[in-house]
């Protein structure tokens, strides 16, 4: 079980709900470089969607939504899944900054002090899926010590699998 107050010493972290919707949604508005990649805009009912779904046999019990908070501004938005593909991997299934605080090394403090809190919990890596097309989210996450394991061609869409050894 993920302890979400201490994934970050730095931001208030706390479970994202349905109540939380119009805040994520106004976050994703402002990120239009991550929508224009996924040729897709952000929507209410897709922020309530993520907030729900879950891999394949993992249980919603296993599945963090939660949100960065400083001074009651929402600064980011991770999606975490504990145990999933593997019971010792942490899967980050999005992460976005507030727009308002990116390029200011805010989102590689948050990942590196999650890695550090997730390690201390015995997993031994973190898993993603970045979109080959976008070359801002491909810098980012091998910046935070992320290495590709492989590609994927989901037809129309290629993402690249990668993980970050804790």
């Amino acid at each position: 079980m993920i302890e979400i107050a201490r994934l970050s010493t730095r931001y208030d972290v706390r479970r994202l709900t349905e109540s939380d919707v119009d805040e994520v949604f106004e976050l994703c508005r402002g990120n239009t470089q991550f929508y224009q990649y996924c040729e897709a805009s952000p929507t209410r009912e897709q922020v309530l969607n993520d907030m729900r779904i879950t891999p394949p046999g993992i249980a919603p019990s296993h599945k963090y939504y939660v949100g960065f908070y400083r001074q009651r501004t929402l600064v980011a938005v991770m999606d975490l899944i504990d145990g999933y593909p593997e019971p010792e991997i942490a899967y980050i299934g999005f992460f976005m900054m507030n727009s308002l605080h990116q390029g200011k090394q805010i989102g590689s403090s948050i990942i590196g002090e999650a890695a550090q809190y997730l390690k201390g919990t015995g997993k031994r890596a973190i898993r993603l899926a970045i979109d080959k097309a976008n070359p801002q989210s491909t810098h980012f996450w091998k910046k935070n010590g992320f290495t590709v394991l492989r590609e994927i061609d989901r037809g129309d869409w290629t993402i690249l699998e990668a993980e970050m050894i804790l």
